[in-house]
């Protein structure tokens, strides 16, 4: 009796022992962390316990950890956000970006380029936003919010979004405040008007519902006064997008072209509070503006990419070439990472998102900056060349790796969804 006592006595120390052993699912050792939120930006450890971060330091122990993460050399941000995607993809040719052939699944196109959380820039309207988060949503292991688009259509191609009357901010509003947990914003998109009601119904719904309203102005002639737009009709916190765009007559761009400066009520509009989203899309940006503009010393608050099928295989790529183009242009590396994390979260109040703090959601990129000779060009064909390129090393969402280039995890782990 003795004998099976003691025994008992050795295997309950053993199992006490692994419980206290693994004392977190993932260590990432010896990166370089840029958190914006919280002021980092040193080489430190990050522990993942349960889904959550649950330490930032120097030096954690890995004893015991399920798995560590050697980040030696490389760049550890929270997890990216692109507040401008379309992600409503669908098998009706003639329904454009709204379950449409032009949209595509998030979860292929988003963990490659430590891309955590996506903000489908309008696909849906309230009519048609049911089956999206049916669809989508809640099918994606990337988060997927959503901007709802005054159209109650939809981004269904036209007629349908020039139709005036199915732009009802009653209704858009209400639906919005109805699905709060899913929609941060409002968006108007495509409308070939000169004419405000687009416009000012999208703010009626934003301020229905409290949420931002993101204005992708569609064109008209002669063009509305991005002036007007900015200092008469946005409030403050609400977001231009495509805000590098040069579509000559139907669209006022925010850099004289003649002088080669930012025009002076752009400044004025920053201090108002109105967010300028890059949205860079597949005919929204162009050196030729964003240059000088980073000239000027006007940086745009948020990076995003407009992901679409045509953009992605266009001149944008993907969410790390936007990146990187921002940076080979003037824009440095701690502003980069933070108007693609922390502001982008603060501009849709998800201020739980687009940081490491302790507790919060273990959302995390692990980013290589590589060296070599790299050729980046816009739509027109303008090239510049850098030598310096963001590459995915690895993607944890919710505290689980979800991408992992060069198994630098170890153990490695395939996590299939």
């Amino acid at each position: 009796m003795k004998k099976i006592s003691f025994l008992l006595l050795i295997i309950g120390f053993m199992m006490t022992g692994l419980i206290k052993a693994q004392t977190y699912s993932i260590v990432i050792k010896g990166g370089h962390v840029i958190d914006p939120k919280n002021k980092i930006d040193d080489v430190m450890d990050i522990a993942v316990k349960d889904g959550r971060i649950s330490l930032i330091a120097k030096n954690i122990d890995t004893k015991g950890a399920v798995q560590v993460v050697n980040a030696d050399g490389l760049y550890v941000t929270p997890g990216l956000i692109d507040m401008h995607v379309h992600v409503y993809q669908g098998t009706n040719p003639d329904q454009a970006y709204m379950n449409g052939p032009s949209s595509v699944t998030p979860d292929g196109f988003t963990f490659r380029v430590g891309v955590t959380t996506v903000v489908d820039a309008g696909c849906a309207g309230w009519r048609t936003f049911p089956a999206f988060k049916r669809q989508t949503i809640d099918k994606s292991q990337t988060r997927v919010l959503a901007f709802l688009n005054i159209v109650g259509e939809g981004m269904r191609g036209n007629p349908f979004e020039q139709d005036l009357k199915d732009m009802d901010p009653q209704v858009t509003g209400k639906f919005a405040l109805d699905n709060k947990t899913d929609i941060v914003g409002i968006k108007l998109a495509h409308f070939e008007g000169h004419d405000w009601t687009p416009t000012d119904r999208s703010v009626e719904a934003g301020k229905i519902a409290n949420i931002p309203v993101m204005i992708d102005f569609g064109g008209s002639t002669p063009a509305l006064s991005i002036e007007e737009l900015f200092l008469q009709h946005l409030r403050p916190g609400d977001i231009f997008t495509h805000c590098f765009a040069q579509l000559g007559k139907t669209r006022e761009s925010i850099v004289d072209l003649q002088t080669g400066n930012v025009k002076p009520f752009v400044q004025e509009a920053v201090k108002r509070g109105i967010i300028f989203d890059v949205g860079y899309g597949g005919g929204s940006f162009v050196f030729s503006q964003a240059i000088p503009a980073l000239k000027n010393g006007f940086y745009p608050q948020t990076i995003s990419t407009d992901l679409h099928i045509g953009s992605m295989n266009s001149a944008m790529k993907d969410m790390l070439t936007t990146m990187s183009k921002l940076l080979a242009i003037g824009m440095d590396l701690q502003s980069v990472i933070k108007a693609s994390t922390w502001t982008p979260a603060q501009v849709i109040k998800r201020e739980e998102l687009g940081n490491l703090s302790i507790g919060s959601e273990a959302d995390i990129a692990i980013l290589n900056i590589r060296k070599g000779k790299y050729g980046l060009f816009d739509l027109k064909g303008f090239k510049i060349e850098t030598d310096k390129k963001f590459e995915c090393e690895m993607t944890i969402r919710a505290g689980k790796i979800v991408y992992d280039l060069n198994g630098i995890a170890d153990p490695v782990t395939l996590v299939a969804k």
